[in-house]
């Protein structure tokens, strides 16, 4: 499938550019913020990130599964569209990708009003076979960390009991860096090598799964009157922890069995990204 056009229109990146959109939107209590983007993972961190990054490091932003569609590895219906019976957002993809790549896009724009080195990449098709192929999310994003760049694949995890909630899931190539640290802070945790090992975080992207695509998240998405403002706090969120990682100040050491690097050891292929 060719590349479609962008999903927003022009009026909504220019709303987020408004000088009123600098204004901090993340700034309500973590229940107040969990109340739209739900539960966090339960799973136990086996992680700290204590790596720091330079303030002008360049992060990469990407829409998880923009390559993956309609093969293995597409992401979540959402509950409206596999529960309620709801039309999908857009044909051909699933409802995860189409705000996956809303919000990759909200949160380059919300990281440049806060003077962040960010940008955001998107495949040229949205269905990319071979994972190394090197138009892929993670191909570019492998590349990009091995410059010495930040990649972070924006996720929504799966409704009901397949899904987990929102956290990070660390990348894995060299030791946890102080932005993963501070994403957790924002969002929540999975463990590191969380399902052997997923393919972005083998190459070194980072994962961020926002929330479950269901309840409040989903109906605020969904919602033409209160999209915009969702899509902005979630991004402003992001973008605020991602702030804080290059500038945040040393954390006091990990308990024991709290690793700062991953384990030596080769892992397992992965069967997806979230």
């Amino acid at each position: 499938m060719g590349r479609r056009l962008s999903l927003w229109p022009l009026v909504l990146v220019l709303g987020l550019l408004a000088p009123a959109s600098a204004q901090p939107l993340a700034t309500a209590s973590a229940r107040e913020s969990e109340s739209l983007t739900g539960p966090r993972s339960a799973l136990q961190k086996n992680w700290i990130g204590l790596r720091s990054l330079p303030a002008a490091t360049e992060i990469l932003v990407m829409a998880g599964h923009a390559d993956s569609q309609g093969i293995a590895g597409s992401g979540t219906a959402g509950a409206a569209v596999a529960l309620a019976g709801l039309a999908p957002m857009q044909p051909g993809i699933t409802d995860e990708l189409y705000w996956n790549l809303a919000l990759a896009q909200a949160v380059v724009a919300r990281g440049q009003l806060r003077g962040l080195n960010i940008r955001y990449y998107e495949p040229p098709l949205r269905t990319i076979h071979h994972q190394d192929d090197p138009r892929t999310n993670w191909s570019v994003g492998q590349r990009h960390v091995r410059s010495g760049g930040y990649a972070l694949e924006i996720h929504l995890d799966a409704y009901g009991s397949s899904g987990i909630g929102s956290g990070v899931i660390p990348a894995l190539r060299g030791p946890f860096t102080r932005v993963d640290e501070s994403l957790a802070a924002a969002f929540g945790a999975y463990p590191m090598g969380f399902r052997g090992g997923l393919g972005g975080p083998r190459r070194g992207v980072t994962l961020l799964e926002i929330g479950k695509l269901e309840g409040a998240l989903e109906a605020s998405l969904r919602d033409p009157s209160r999209r915009e403002a969702a899509i902005a706090f979630i991004a402003d969120r992001v973008a605020l922890a991602l702030a804080a990682g290059l500038d945040q100040p040393l954390v006091s050491p990990p308990p024991r069995g709290v690793g700062s690097v991953p384990p030596g050891r080769d892992r397992p292929a992965s069967s997806g990204g979230g």
